[in-house]
């Protein structure tokens, strides 16, 4: 869960910050597009008998990691291109996401049984059962996803919130920045 939440948690936004260069225009609707497929596929992916089959196959890990990659950096660089017109659906867009991400780890903390029996894919040698494993899973989850998706939505809601500010002390330059 560490190396999943380093690469979907940290990788991604950083990776998708920096491609902030290249010219790519994100409109309102292809954020809501990103964000559906970014949830889709982490929900999908981790459907029990999804998740095992993943589990027991190097191919079929490797396609979801890569997919999963894939839309995160589709989804942050959505985010990060948003534009004074539209960056009340970023802030959206990462709250919705990051709550769902959230409740899915939640349901890994608090779930009464079992969800993902992986044998040898967990700590049992460390004295830890699947349980155990499957809750500290959840709680690293829960940990990463309020430092990136929360985080990142407060910080733009802050700037944006500053930025209307500014435009209420000086709305006769504002009004010219937005003929130009």
């Amino acid at each position: 869960m560490i190396e999943h939440m380093a690469v979907l948690g940290i990788a991604t936004p950083l990776c998708a910050y920096a491609l902030q260069s290249i010219p790519i225009v994100w409109s309102g609707a292809r954020l809501v597009l990103a964000a559906i497929c970014q949830i889709a596929l982490l929900w999908i992916w981790h459907l029990p008998p999804v998740f095992s089959s993943a589990s027991d196959s190097l191919l079929l890990h490797a396609v979801m990691g890569v997919s999963l990659y894939i839309a995160g950096v589709l989804f942050w660089s959505a985010v990060f291109s948003s534009t004074k017109a539209n960056r009340w659906q970023s802030v959206m867009a990462l709250l919705i996401t990051g709550k769902l991400f959230c409740m899915f780890a939640v349901i890994l903390v608090f779930s009464p049984r079992l969800l993902y029996d992986l044998g040898a894919h967990t700590h049992h040698s460390q004295g830890m059962g699947g349980i155990e494993d499957q809750q500290l899973a959840g709680l690293i989850m829960i940990t990463v996803c309020p430092l990136t998706y929360v985080a990142t939505g407060i910080v733009m809601a802050a700037r944006w919130l500053l930025e209307l500010e500014e435009n209420d002390r000086h709305p006769a330059e504002t009004a010219f920045d937005n003929r130009c």
